[in-house]
């Protein structure tokens, strides 16, 4: 209670946030790693001022402080028990660009993808590049002292750093910056904490037997990638105890300390200047790993700026994942290992020559298969699945998974063939397949045991694995640390590598800087055993959770939940493209991500005491400004399909808390625009007329500033109906059914006639059947029971009628690629409802397929010149294609035609009609789609296939956006 009554008094100081309920402790109890701590409390501090505060308040409560950024750590680095302190949201200015001395000055929070971005126009960039690279932050690259895929040509982290402003354990501010031995022996005469740091690092690495045993026992200095404990090392590589070598700098050891011995706030990074423009790739083919390895050797005599290497488990892994089984294009067979050999020039011809010498090396070595050369774009699609690794390993179903725990090994290049052959032998005693990927041409493979830690026979594995791997890298004189750090998981192992006395030395350091341990403690030092605090009690019994919803395709709901391993692809910003997080991309707090849903659905259906695990209000809170985009389920690696858990748990949750009226309101909204419509001019004038449209606006929760859709005055049914011979044309090409959809129907009527006339014209016969709604507002309301009744309708309907011959087109997407997505959960006829989703297609996809089998031609549209930008429904993106949309308006030959790279609009339905949700739906489309109409001539053409994309649109830029198959029929030479 005390503690509680402190916090609430330390919250009324800061300027920042602090967080103390369940809710914001669950979801900061675990990163990306296989730990879980409950912290006292998080913060997101906005200033110094804030820092100080926490440094204040943990020294006299005796708590720690563990410094987040994006909370990406694979060791266990950002999980305690005492205040997590995320400067993701806050601690995020670029302060200066120096383009003379090619440096530059960054807060903490500043992504690393971000700041080459504002660096390229100087010609300049900053070398290391994790594969978190879209997300992850400077300060917890030096936390960790990351290399990536860069670090062959261009170093590590510490390599570029220039200076480090922290602040120390008792609130004092220093500098750590390049020293020469006068102003290094002018640091000893300080009357302070950092004088007292300074004395203690100079008096024990002037002895000289604690020197000899650093270099006896830390890896030789050409091993880059080393990151095992402090860089006692790197300290004496410097004038101070080495003549000749070069200047003191505190910051070398501060790369890699985990933020375990400072806060901080500034870091001074030197630049590279940006590669050369050419660029290839040869993607090696391998039988085996053993030859993969073989061949790192040769293939590193040439000037390689990569070289990376994945294996079979995470290439089968990619077969299996929405987004980047496409990238799989350069495949040939079934190669047990790949090498990605990348090579750069000034020159094309140059290139070409360093591509045939490498080739011929390749070849002549005959431990290769296969060796595609990739260029330009096709280079960043074999990367992106390169990055994508970590992710797609949480995508294995079930409990066993790939853990992390020895992946970060590095030995020096001549002996990794001899360490890979020593470790595979390890886990073939232990019975274990094992996954291989990462930085080759560094010495360092990414290893990882597949194991279930929920049982506690793999525990003890994950333990005795961990320590054999240790003593085998001990014995290759390699780092058991690469690049990743300690953390929980491999700071008990210091000891063993080092030995004892150096590990005294860092714990002698340890102390000098954080005598009160504050600073994440237990990552480095004094850590506690690394198979304890994990992520799940093992042997224990599962719960069990029924669900409406068929989540068989992950063994059930929580374990689709424990899928999202933590690796943060939800948290990249608009700048690095995609979806996934809208309302995130809004407000930057880790609680709007998919990561902290899935981290609180875990939490609370494993540990709920309540009959319904769905009924807390923290799930419905952080669950409220879920969109349902389903960017999370093409874009998450691991597949979190966050939408259909956000579903489950409305429809879970309603049972023991009663639906509001606006939730039943907006789930039943085809009943009332059923009624309106029979009576239109009177709907028409109550939801247009600024008196009674206030009055439905109050009733309903809806933004006064938000206009209701209005009914048409006719129905598509009815339009279509009375005009059915127009759309049967003689000889048809084939013969579709038009999905008539509840929107389409009664709001969006002009759209179905565009559809209806647009097909005729170009000579397909079009049948409308009577069919229910889609179901799509109640799945999306959570009323389960209704979704399943009208999917189960739909699927009756449709599954006898509609074939490869005969296909189900839809307008709206999100009503259409229900039949792909949601009617597998729901339909009671499984099969049936995959069968009949096999032939539903957006009118985008079924044009383009027609296209491509020559059935439509450019010749049936105008020759006149305009300019189209495309916005593509969420749901098309994440279950489709929006360059389906982009080919089709490409038919008119003088349209140019381009996508914007919009995300998501905001509007979601009726989430941006809710007045409580407004203000962030805007703010979502301020992110990237309202500034690019905004820029777009007044002339361009706005392209959006969805309905609720069409509203934000207009309510946002003024500017109204036609579904694309409008602008075809309008483009049509004679149409009807």
């Amino acid at each position: 209670m005390e503690k509680k009554e402190a916090l609430r008094g330390l919250a009324q100081k800061l300027t920042g946030k602090l967080y103390y309920d369940d809710l914001w402790k669950a979801i900061y109890a675990t990163d990306a790693s296989v730990y879980r701590e409950i912290p006292l409390a998080v913060c997101i501090p906005e200033n110094e001022k804030d820092l100080l505060l926490l440094i204040d308040f943990a020294r006299n409560y005796k708590t720690s402080l563990i410094p987040r950024t994006a909370g990406t750590s694979l060791a266990g680095q950002c999980t305690g028990d005492g205040i997590v302190v995320d400067v993701s949201k806050h601690f995020t200015d670029i302060l200066s660009i120096d383009t003379q001395r090619n440096r530059v000055t960054v807060q903490p929070g500043v992504i690393r993808d971000d700041l080459n971005r504002r660096l390229e126009k100087h010609g300049l960039f900053f070398g290391p590049n994790t594969s978190t690279s879209n997300r992850c932050m400077i300060g917890g690259m030096v936390g960790n002292n990351s290399s990536g895929t860069t670090s062959i040509k261009y170093g590590t982290t510490r390599d570029k750093l220039v200076s480090l402003k922290v602040i120390l354990s008792d609130g004092s501010k220093a500098e750590f910056k390049d020293l020469s031995q006068a102003q290094f022996h002018a640091k000893l005469k300080l009357k302070n904490l950092e004088g007292e740091i300074y004395r203690l690092i100079y008096d024990r690495l002037s002895d000289i037997n604690n020197r000899n045993e650093i270099l006896k026992n830390y890896p030789p200095a050409e091993l880059h990638r080393r990151n095992t404990g402090y860089a006692l090392d790197e300290l004496l590589r410097s004038d101070v105890f080495d003549q000749g070598k070069g200047l003191f700098n505190f910051s070398k050891l501060m790369a890699g300390s985990e933020g375990t011995l400072a806060f901080i706030t500034e870091i001074s990074l030197a630049l590279d200047v940006l590669p050369p423009n050419h660029t290839a790739m040869i993607a090696a083919h391998y039988d085996s790993i053993d030859a993969c390895m073989q061949a790192v050797v040769p293939a590193m005599e040439h000037s390689l700026y990569t070289c990376e290497m994945m294996d079979k488990v995470i290439l089968d892994c990619t077969e299996e994942n929405l987004k980047y089984r496409e990238n799989r294009f350069f495949i040939e067979g079934d190669p047990q290992a790949i090498l990605m050999l990348e090579l750069r020039s000034d020159s094309e011809v140059e290139l070409q020559m360093q591509v045939e010498k490498l080739l011929k090396t390749l070849r002549d070595s005959g431990l290769g298969y296969a060796y595609p050369v990739l260029y330009a774009e096709q280079i960043d699609l074999a990367l992106e699945l390169r990055k994508a690794g970590l992710g797609l390993l949480g995508n294995m179903k079930g409990d066993r998974k790939a853990v992390a725990c020895i992946e970060d090994t590095a030995v020096a290049l001549p002996v990794l063939a001899d360490y890979i052959s020593d470790f595979s032998e390890i886990m073939r005693s232990y019975n274990q397949q094992a996954v291989y990927y990462a930085h080759a041409g560094a010495g360092e493979i990414h290893l990882r045991p597949i194991l279930n830690l929920k049982k506690s026979d793999d525990v003890s594995l994950f333990r005795n694995i961990t320590r054999d791997v240790a003593s085998l890298v001990k014995k290759y004189n390699g780092s058991l640390s690469g690049e990743h750090g300690d953390g929980r998981v491999r700071a008990e192992f210091i000891q063993l590598m080092f030995g004892e006395k150096v590990y005294d030395l860092l714990k002698e350091v340890k102390f000098a800087f954080d005598p009160d341990n504050i600073f994440n403690p237990g990552k480095i030092v004094d850590a506690p055993a690394m198979d304890t605090s994990l992520r799940y009690e093992f042997d224990r019994t599962e719960p069990e959770i029924g669900t409406i919803l068929d989540f068989s395709d992950s063994d059930g709901i929580l374990r689709l939940a424990e899928k999202c391993n933590g690796s943060g692809d939800c948290r990249k910003p608009v700048e690095a493209g995609g979806t996934m997080c809208p309302s995130y991309r809004a407000t930057k707090d880790e609680k709007d991500t998919t990561r902290a849903r899935a981290n609180a659905l875990r939490e609370f259906l494993t540990n709920s005491d309540k009959p319904n695990r769905f009924d807390h209000e923290e799930l419905k809170e952080v669950l409220d400004l879920c969109i349902s985009c389903k960017g999370c389920k093409s874009e998450c690696p691991s597949n979190v399909d966050m939408a259909a858990m956000k579903a489950e748990f409305q429809h879970q949750y309603h049972k023991s808390n009663k639906p509001g009226f606006r939730d039943k309101a907006f789930a039943n909204i085809t009943q009332q625009n059923e009624r309106a419509s029979k009576f239109p001019k009177i709907s028409r004038f109550v939801l247009t007329n600024s008196f009674t449209s206030g009055i439905a606006k109050k009733m309903l929760g809806v933004a006064p500033e938000r206009e209701l859709p209005v009914v048409a005055k006719q129905t598509l049914k009815n339009y279509y109906l009375k005009n059915k011979q127009k759309f049967s044309p003689a000889n048809p090409i084939k013969t579709i059914y038009l999905f008539n959809d509840e929107f389409t129907n009664y709001l969006d009527v002009q759209v179905g006639k565009d559809a209806l006339n647009l097909l005729a014209k170009l000579g397909y016969r079009v049948l409308i059947i009577d069919h229910p709604e889609s179901g799509r507002s109640q799945i999306s309301k959570g009323f389960l029971d209704k979704a399943r009744e009208l999917t189960n309708k739909n699927v009756s309907i449709f599954k006898d009628l509609v074939s490869d011959e005969t296909p189900l087109i839809g307008l709206e997407p999100s009503a259409i690629l229900s039949f792909r997505d949601e009617y597998i959960r729901l339909a009671d006829e499984k099969d049936a409802a995959e069968q009949l989703s096999a032939n539903c297609f957006l009118i985008e996809e079924f044009l383009k397929q027609e296209i491509s089998e020559g059935n439509i031609k450019p010749e049936s549209f105008t020759n006149r010149k305009a300019q189209v930008k495309i916005h593509a429904h969420c749901h098309q993106k994440a279950l489709s294609n929006s360059s389906r949309t982009f080919d089709i308006l490409n038919l008119p030959r003088n349209y140019r035609v381009t996508i914007i790279a919009s995300g998501c609009c905001g509007m979601a339905g009726s989430f941006g009609y809710e007045k409580e949700h407004y203000e962030i739906s805007m703010r979502i489309g301020e992110n990237s789609l309202f500034p690019a109409i905004r820029k777009s001539d007044k002339n361009t053409i706005i392209a959006a296939n969805g309905t609720s994309c069409r509203h934000q649109i207009k309510d946002g830029t003024g500017r109204a956006a036609l579904h694309p198959v409008t602008i075809l029929r309008n483009a049509l030479k004679k149409h009807a």
